[in-house]
């Protein structure tokens, strides 16, 4: 029987789990959610959430949808190979409803299983956005 846990195991803990993520990930996103993930050497998969203050502004609301990302995660933890995925939220996701956002996870566990994959295409390599304040500097000479 299979087990339908989210134990510790299945969890980012530390920040140097997120930090070996946020480094040239395999990526997933939707109009509500962006995964980033990485294959691991455990034989499981594990998740971190990250619902960010500046786009959630309730803590109810940031709590629904944790608790709703863990739950979606737990059911479909057994179709995910052993990669470490990090979920990211965008703005008006706490205007969706529950079943909009479990549907958009249910496809995006999917999605980013099949892009971690051996032999899938390699995601091009993140740039780094101007800083601003380097451009205002050349514009005020």
């Amino acid at each position: 029987m299979e087990d339908f846990s989210f134990g510790r195991e299945l969890r980012l803990l530390t920040p140097s789990h997120y930090s070996r993520i946020f480094n040239e990930p395999a990526r997933a996103a939707t109009p509500l959610f962006t995964l980033l993930a990485k294959p691991n050497d455990q034989d499981k998969p594990r998740l971190g959430l990250t619902v960010a203050k500046k786009r959630v502004k309730k803590a109810c609301q940031r709590n629904r949808i944790k608790r709703l990302a863990r739950e979606s995660f737990r059911l479909n933890q057994h179709t995910i190979d052993n990669i470490d995925i990090v979920l990211m939220v965008k703005n008006g996701i706490d205007e969706q409803s529950n079943e909009e956002i479990t549907k958009q996870l249910t496809k995006l566990w999917r999605k980013i299983n099949e892009r971690c994959k051996p032999g899938a295409p390699k995601p091009p390599p993140f740039k780094k956005r101007p800083n601003k304040s380097a451009k205002s500097n050349k514009q005020t000479r």
